[in-house]
């Protein structure tokens, strides 16, 4: 089963595999460590909370350097909406992509 990232707005981002957040295409954007999320360069960006990567507000723990490439992990498919949350924190997601 594909763990999605979701945006605030209910629609999948992305998805986990491993210790890396991949984009819808399967293309790497973002390091895993519990769940802190960091660039593929290892800047800190955000936390993973209720599947979002959002800003909790954690502060900033530094760098964790590059971990390299997995390669692209391929297309999940599109598991639809799941619906607007409630949450919260902002929705940091864009972070990863820019």
């Amino acid at each position: 089963m594909t763990d999605y990232i979701y945006r605030k707005n209910g629609q999948a981002a992305g998805y986990r595999q491993g210790g890396y957040i991949h984009d819808m295409s399967g293309r790497p954007i973002g390091q895993l460590r519990g769940a802190r999320v960091f660039t593929m360069s290892g800047q800190y960006v955000s936390e993973i909370d209720d599947g979002m990567v959002v800003d909790k507000h954690m502060g900033n723990p530094g760098s964790i350097g590059s971990s390299g490439s997995p390669g692209n992990a391929g297309s999940p498919g599109d598991p639809g909406s799941r619906g607007a949350t409630g949450s919260p924190y902002r929705d940091v997601f864009d972070k990863l992509i820019s």
